[in-house]
């Protein structure tokens, strides 16, 4: 007899989903995290007294109906926005502003921005229509493809040129394709910019970005639970996820750092703590990055030199800040975006830069300087959920691109100090009472997500979007499908698997399945 008949390393979303799965399934499943809370990047945090921050994470982005339904996501209380975001390059342009109802998106965008960028977006969904069947970033329970399955995807030449796209075209090349005016449709240039270069190490001009941006466009099919925000942070999911796993019998332990997988004779056997306990169970489900379970938790003899060192080359350098402020109330914006004061325009304000000015500024970051105009994902969630923050307060949240990472003359702290601090003035010259509402703040870089979440490298993708970090060189939940682990019992279910980052559920998943399959 074994303690437990599966034991899944950390409570992120994908470990609780499988968690759940195993539960639901009858396996007596228990689920460790060696943080004081469950849910990861996936988490509604309490940072200073009575102001609630999404720490990383923020929509529960759209969701298989597979997924959606055996997780019993559909019912979740969500915050019901009539706009998702509105985008603006803050140099006086019109803003973009995203209704989430379609009609009125295109009515605006038409009225607004012209025929042409509407055309253009169009062109930019059927664009992306193949590479979202080639990535299967929303396949429950499907292996990653090949790179001939890739283009089989394609039903027509078009189809099979956006593919080559995806592997080998830049964000700029596409944009340029379908909204090749720079001015008038800069603010959309820039956030699409942002949306893929946001999950790689790359300028939005570089080769192999284009793989990003059908990353961030892809969406599963017409019965896919839609984009949600949902009320109580994405902490909510969270706790949803905890609800089921210990409603059907399932055990969750917090502060239980795992040390090592164990393995004997080729199989898991479970799995030992920090302080020296072991657990056994004959199925051992990792959430932790790839490359750190099979090169740090597993011993290095249980595993072939060649697939250790394929798993080594994970590239995994975050290179951004993540801003968290309790201000003394709401911004007010002024002239010319006098429209952003209105709270329905207020969850989520992108201040962009053009795709010209995100490509200079990752070469600039690259060489240790921080950028001077930094593009900004600014949301202030309380203002459409108060109970994130005391009554007359706000809990707001800054997201930019890109930190310096690599070799610098000025230390890490001051570059810190330095990039967080423009991004302070940056959006102050918009809401100029910003910065004299600031009670408090704190400023996370690559370094502190990595420590607090065990991101390698702060990547919080686990592995960046890059063409050679995705299909077949993205390990599914026995390791890569052309050199799989040679354990059995152990998988693999982080966002550095396939299926990705972004909340899609999808990794963890694919390894319950995975390992409820070989278990029949």
């Amino acid at each position: 007899m074994t303690d437990f008949d599966a034991i899944v390393v950390g409570a992120g979303h994908n470990g609780l989903t499988a968690a759940v799965l195993l539960q639901k399934a009858g396996l007596r499943t228990l689920c460790l995290d060696s943080k004081l809370y469950a849910g990861g990047m996936a988490s509604t945090v309490e940072l200073f007294d009575g102001f609630k921050f999404e720490i990383a994470g923020s929509v529960q982005i759209p969701t298989s109906a597979t997924v959606s339904r055996e997780l019993g996501l559909d019912d979740l209380p969500n915050v019901d926005l009539d706009v998702m975001s509105v985008s603006l390059r803050g140099v006086g342009d019109e803003p973009l502003v995203y209704y989430t109802d379609p009609m009125k998106l295109l009515t605006h965008i038409n009225e607004v921005h012209g025929a042409e960028a509407v055309n253009g977006m169009a062109g930019l969904m059927a664009w992306c229509q193949a590479p979202t069947r080639a990535l299967g970033r929303f396949d429950a329970g499907k292996p990653p493809k090949t790179l001939d399955e890739m283009y089989a995807c394609a039903t027509n030449e078009f189809e099979r040129s956006t593919i080559t796209d995806l592997l080998f075209g830049s964000v700029t090349d596409v944009l340029d394709r379908y909204l090749p005016d720079k001015e008038k449709n800069g603010a959309l240039r820039g956030m699409l910019s942002l949306l893929a270069c946001n999950t790689t190490y790359r300028g939005p001009a570089t080769p192999g970005t284009a793989a990003a941006l059908a990353y961030g466009f892809a969406v599963p099919d017409e019965n896919a639970l839609l984009v949600k925000k949902l009320r109580g942070g994405i902490g909510t999911l969270t706790s949803h996820l905890c609800d089921v796993f210990a409603s059907n019998g399932g055990e969750l332990r917090l502060r239980s750092k795992v040390d090592e997988i164990t393995v004997a004779d080729g199989r898991v056997t479970g799995v030992r703590l920090e302080d020296g306990s072991t657990l056994t169970a004959p199925i051992v489900i990792s959430g932790v990055a790839p490359d750190l379970t099979v090169n740090g938790l597993v011993d290095g003899s249980a595993v072939p030199t060649d697939i250790r060192e394929r798993f080594s080359r994970v590239d995994h350098r975050g290179s951004y800040l993540q801003m968290h402020f309790a201000l003394d109330g709401i911004p007010e914006f002024a002239s010319p975006y006098e429209l952003l004061n209105d709270p329905a325009m207020q969850s989520n304000i992108g201040i962009f830069s053009t795709p010209e000015e995100l490509q200079q500024q990752w070469e600039d970051c690259r060489r240790g300087i921080v950028p001077a105009d930094p593009a900004i994902a600014l949301q202030i969630p309380s203002v459409n959920d108060p109970d994130l923050a005391p009554p007359g307060k706000h809990a707001v949240s800054a997201f930019s691109l890109w930190f310096p990472i690599e070799e610098s003359q000025s230390s890490y702290g001051e570059m810190k100090v330095e990039m967080g601090q423009r991004v302070i003035d940056k959006i102050t010259r918009l809401a100029p009472n910003f910065e004299s509402l600031i009670i408090r703040h704190t400023t996370f870089t690559p370094k502190h997500m990595g420590t607090m979440f065990g991101a390698p490298g702060g990547d919080y993708c686990h592995g960046l979007i890059h063409p050679d970090q995705i299909g077949i060189n993205r390990p599914g939940p026995k390791g890569y499908v052309d050199q799989p682990i040679p354990i059995d019992g152990l998988y693999l279910a982080s966002a550095g698997c396939h299926g990705g980052p972004g909340i899609t559920f999808i990794p963890g998943y694919n390894a319950a399945q995975q390992a409820l399959a070989d278990a029949r």
